[in-house]
């Protein structure tokens, strides 16, 4: 028996056919290729709209959930120069991101693997597999805002201290049901 599909979680600002085209449920998860080009074609296609919503915010960082369904979350975050997140993984969701503006540095690994990292400037989309744990930061001098998607949905990420106690091999961790 499969679960009943819940309707879309849509932020108001972003409730517009175009984007419900682009959530639309599909079978099951989503890649990271998609999720990818999810991120970019919603920082193209609602670029303005995304600009007039975004915040900042200090101490903690500025975020708000552009869309939820059964296989993909969807939000925006903003970056204060200085500002990032602990070094953590998605808890099995795969995910994407793309720069709306600014730039931001990213420090990732996957098990076993070696820590590199990478600058994202604006225009910027990358995905990412289930394995990869990363740390996201503006190092730059100006604010930075990027757009997020995850599949599956609200999978609780895991914090770690540093991206060296990223275990060999992350495993998933419980879908949440109906959580929402």
């Amino acid at each position: 028996m499969t679960a009943p599909t819940l309707a879309p979680e849509v932020h108001p600002r972003f409730d517009r056919a175009e984007l419900h085209e682009l959530i639309a449920p599909r079978d099951p998860l989503w890649t990271p290729r998609e999720l990818r080009e999810l991120t970019s074609t919603v920082t193209a296609d609602f670029q303005d709209r995304l600009v007039e919503v975004v915040r900042f915010a200090s101490p903690q960082r500025w975020w708000t959930r552009l869309a939820l369904t059964d296989e993909v979350e969807l939000w925006l975050l903003s970056w204060l120069p200085g500002q990032g997140t602990a070094p953590h993984d998605h808890g099995g969701a795969a995910g994407a991101f793309t720069v709306l503006f600014g730039e931001v540095a990213e420090t990732y690994r996957y098990p076993s693997g070696p820590i590199r990292e990478h600058r994202h400037p604006v225009g910027t989309s990358i995905g990412f597999g289930q394995g990869r744990a990363h740390q996201v930061r503006n190092l730059g001098q100006v604010k930075a805002a990027t757009v997020h998607a995850y599949s599956p949905p609200l999978v609780p990420t895991r914090e770690y201290s540093t991206l060296r106690e990223v275990p060999d091999e992350i495993p998933a961790l419980p879908l949440p049901r109906f959580a929402r």
